[in-house]
């Protein structure tokens, strides 16, 4: 994950390394350019334990400010794909949406400031990497997002239990994929302004799917599906 965060133009103010990876350290200080002005510290393996939030540390970690996640869209022309997140609690699921999103090419993740911080160490662990390589970029609100996908023409379908059944829905290929809260799923306010709603069919005796897994469901296929 470090690597990552280097590989992906992070300029980390200090190398906090375990004693053992010294030479790991110095490799990269020579590898990345980024590193010229970091501190490099070196650490016993008891108190790198202690600093680590992790049961077995890996002995090396880097100090970077966080990304600023700013009201910014990006788009990609007539396929801009877009995931995002209302309220999303668990930091598994947030990491495991990003990692989705990165993996299937979408242009961003989106989500609501009362969602997990993006950057919380689980979140970070969860996306293996990929919320460097994907822009994370935070509202105020599901209003102010919806009301920007608007200007811009690109159509919001969310995930809700009464939608229409997924394998009747035609998804386009310009869109942003809207995600609800774990136990409550999308607003009321949210799911009415969508332009679809879409629900995965479900044979089996489960009420429902969790988010990350809906979410890479319908992530998979709006990357993949046929134009509408």
């Amino acid at each position: 994950m470090c690597e990552d965060a280097l590989i992906s133009g992070l300029v980390p103010e200090a190398v906090l390394f375990r004693k053992d990876k010294r030479e790991l350290a110095e490799e990269w200080k020579s590898k990345f350019s980024c590193l010229s002005g970091a501190e490099f510290l070196s650490f016993s393996e008891n108190l790198f334990s202690k600093i680590a939030q992790t049961v077995n540390p890996q002995g090396i970690a880097l100090v970077v400010k966080a990304p600023q996640a700013d009201q910014k869209i990006e788009y990609d022309g007539e396929e801009s794909r877009f995931i995002v997140l209302e309220h999303l609690q668990d930091p598994g699921n947030m990491g495991t949406v990003i990692r989705m999103a990165d993996a299937f090419g979408y242009t961003a993740v989106l989500f609501t400031e009362d969602s997990v911080d993006p950057y919380n160490e689980k979140v970070l662990r969860a996306s293996m990497g990929s919320c460097f390589h994907i822009p994370l970029v935070s509202f105020p609100d599901a209003k102010t997002i919806l009301d920007r996908l608007s200007e811009s023409h690109v159509p919001s379908i969310g995930a809700h239990l009464h939608g229409e059944d997924l394998r009747s829905v035609k998804l386009p290929k310009r869109a942003a994929l809207w995600i609800g809260n774990e136990a409550n799923g999308l607003s009321v306010t949210t799911s009415s302004c969508c332009d679809i709603l879409v629900k995965i069919p479900m044979p089996g005796r489960a009420e429902s799917l969790n988010a990350a897994s809906a979410a890479s469901i319908l992530g998979y296929l709006l990357a993949f599906g046929s134009d509408s």
